[in-house]
């Protein structure tokens, strides 16, 4: 049994740079809660989460997605671990390239197997678990169902039936328990002690849990054009990658970006690992998207550079950058429709995100035109100062100042939303314009209709 908080191991803080910080432990230097950035990092160390699986997970594709979600989120937020309490010896039934087993998966995204989570650590419960008794305040029930998923405290007893679900519900029931548990970490007294969920399905629905049913047999895209392989651009990846596709070999992905993954896309990218660093996003993504059974092509350029798609190429489009210079040009390169996100910036406004789709009625280039790239505050607060006296010159601390902070759930969420959009469409649902919410209160979500046609479009479907 996990009983106490791991060790720190000594940090050395001359390897500080913008490459190489963690944008979720940025949340505590910005904010001016540590005065170093080696208190921020421990801080993070003493944030983990305990995970109690039940029998479900050995035969439900839709558990096992939702624990590796867990697993390899809570990885990049809570570096204190994150711990598995639960039978995982049992084949793998959802495509994680190069695994075969639930546990070999765990263990090569983070996770911890262990005998017995500690009840005093949050907890997240997983399924029909009889061991559900806990010292420490937060312990939730990860719950899914149809095109539902979100969570409730483990001692409300009314709960969503158990019954299948499509694989985004389930990740984005995840996203939002590692939501909850964070928040509640970092002093949010309402998180983890509330009812909190979607319907992908409806998402407009307020009563989630009471919302319309959606199908559960369903087509998947089968052709893709992927705007940005950052925070976003690997979230929308390892959702399309946990698909049950029937035949994987029929998606063709266009991956599109110029840059090289650095040590601290670690922190909130969920297909980047330290290995991969170096490494240009574009052929490392196609990599995995290979090994998962896709087709990929690479476009190692700035979106958009005067490109123009065929009529060949994939007419849809999934954007996930966050200059807005690059995503006023969206409808400029010929796509017949994109859906795209945004997250919030800054130690108060990184739970927030925005998810857009286009044609609508404002285009693209009237909504970010004129917006400047968005950028945190200058070097200010303690930890800044500490980096300044130690030795670190005013580029350096300009360029780590106005690099966004970022926590991967928000992400994870942002594209559940993006992936189940484009489902919605393919499977007969309404499409939405925009979707605007935080995780702070997801309740208080706007969603607006989409009400321009598409005219005939058809992006390729498959099984």
């Amino acid at each position: 049994m996990i009983s106490e908080v791991m060790p720190f191991t000594s940090f050395d803080s001359s390897q500080t740079s913008a490459d190489t910080l963690s944008r979720v432990v940025k949340i505590a230097i910005d904010s001016g809660e540590v005065a170093t950035v080696a208190d921020g990092y421990y801080l993070f160390r003493t944030y983990r989460i305990g995970v109690r699986v039940g029998p479900e997970v050995q035969k439900s594709p839709a558990h096992q997605a939702a624990l590796l979600t867990l697993v390899n989120v809570a990885r990049r937020a809570l570096l204190g671990g994150v711990y598995i309490e639960g039978s995982l010896d049992t084949p793998l039934l959802v495509p994680v390239p190069g695994q075969r087993t639930l546990a070999g998966a765990v263990a090569a995204l983070g996770g911890h197997a262990i005998n017995e989570v500690a009840g005093t650590m949050p907890t997240l419960i997983l399924g029909s678990v009889n061991r559900t008794s806990n010292e420490h305040q937060i312990c939730l029930n990860v719950i899914f169902s149809d095109w539902r998923g979100g969570v409730v405290p483990q001692a409300d007893s009314h709960s969503l039936p158990s019954q299948r679900a499509i694989t985004p519900a389930a990740i984005l029931a995840s996203a939002i328990a590692l939501s909850e548990v964070f928040q509640n970490l970092r002093g949010n007294p309402m998180a983890g002690r509330r009812r909190v969920g979607l319907s992908l399905w409806s998402p407009e629905s307020i009563d989630w849990e009471n919302a319309p049913a959606g199908p559960l047999d369903i087509v998947f895209p089968a052709n893709l054009w992927l705007i940005g392989l950052g925070h976003l651009g690997q979230a929308y990846l390892w959702v399309l990658g946990l698909l049950p596709y029937a035949d994987p070999s029929k998606v063709m992905l266009y991956l599109q970006d110029f840059d090289r993954l650095a040590e601290s896309n670690d922190s909130t990218s969920l297909l980047t690992s330290g290995e991969l660093i170096g490494r240009l996003k574009t052929r490392t993504m196609a990599e995995w998207a290979e090994a998962r059974g896709f087709n990929a092509r690479v476009i190692e350029r700035p979106f958009p550079g005067g490109m123009k798609v065929t009529e060949q190429e994939p007419r849809l489009a999934l954007g996930g950058v966050d200059n807005p210079q690059a995503r006023a040009a969206y409808e400029d390169a010929g796509f017949d429709w994109i859906v795209e996100s945004g997250l919030g910036s800054g130690p108060t406004e990184y739970l927030a995100l925005r998810v857009h789709t286009f044609p609508a009625t404002t285009t693209a280039r009237r909504k970010w035109s004129d917006v400047e790239v968005h950028r945190s505050r200058g070097p200010n607060g303690a930890a800044y100062q500490d980096l300044s006296a130690k030795g670190m010159d005013d580029c350096g601390l300009v360029q780590l100042a106005t690099r966004s902070v970022g926590a991967p759930f928000v992400g994870t969420a942002a594209a559940s939303l993006v992936i189940a959009e484009v489902l919605r469409f393919l499977n007969g649902g309404a499409r939405a314009e925009v979707i605007d919410m935080t995780l702070r209160d997801p309740s208080s979500r706007s969603v607006v209709s989409a009400t321009n046609p598409l005219n005939g479009f058809n992006p390729g479907f498959t099984y």
